[in-house]
């Protein structure tokens, strides 16, 4: 590129002052949304997310399973902790909501297939994916991954990439419905650790799981055994 097509090219042109204006409001909108996130979800801990697609209906054997799963989380204590849509988000903050913890949306917006669910007890609202990634995370002991598409994937990803690189504490990555599961493990075990882009132990970051009790009993063995409770959740646990 030669000084003239430099000096027209559109990122050496001056910006207008009202879209500049515009641009630097929005580090206020992604402040506001991390603070909310922060003050509201610290005092719901423990807390478990879960992730699933938001396509499944609702007498799909995955919905009734995330409910399930849900539901008992709930009753042994935890805070359960969706992307507040429908499908498999839909299953877990309705699980959630006939425990005895409260049962949190954190909702996004989309041009289609999101919207609200009508089992949240807490509600969050997110303009920005990468601001609502960092509350599933961010106070979760467990992360339970049901069945979904992109938008799972993504999240798993994300999980996975924090955990590998000790940017957030190792806990419980559960992958429910071996079936589904078993080809992207396949995968990442006969392609990424023969190419060398993982290593074998990275495989034991997750878990496979089917049955509902078996993850709930797995989570609380995980954070009883290396978790030191607060006074409140200490409490909380002792009236369950």
């Amino acid at each position: 590129m030669n000084k003239k097509q430099q000096a027209n090219h559109p990122a050496m042109q001056p910006m207008d002052d009202s879209e500049l204006v515009r641009e630097s409001w929005k580090i206020f909108q992604i402040m506001g949304e991390f603070v909310e996130g922060f003050e509201r979800l610290a005092r719901a801990r423990p807390s478990v997310s879960i992730f699933g697609s938001a396509r499944t209906a609702s007498d799909d054997a995955n919905y009734l399973l995330a409910e399930e799963i849900a539901q008992k989380l709930s009753d042994a204590g935890f805070s359960i902790v969706s992307g507040g849509g429908p499908g498999i988000m839909e299953a877990a903050n309705k699980g959630a909501q006939q425990g005895k913890s409260p049962s949190i949306g954190i909702n996004i917006q989309l041009p289609h297939e999101q919207r609200s669910n009508d089992y949240q007890d807490i509600s969050l609202y997110f303009r920005h994916f990468f601001s609502r990634k960092v509350m599933f995370v961010k106070y979760a002991c467990a992360y339970v991954v049901m069945p979904g598409g992109f938008g799972t994937l993504d999240e798993l990803a994300e999980i996975l990439t924090l955990v590998q690189t000790g940017k957030t504490r190792r806990i419980p990555i559960v992958l429910v419905n071996t079936p589904f599961w078993s080809g992207l493990l396949d995968w990442f075990r006969q392609t990424l650790v023969v190419e060398g882009t993982i290593s074998s132990n990275d495989l034991d970051l997750m878990r496979l799981a089917d049955d509902a009790d078996e993850i709930i009993d797995l989570i609380i063995k995980h954070y009883n055994e290396n978790t030191e409770p607060s006074q409140e959740e200490q409490a909380k646990f002792m009236e369950l």
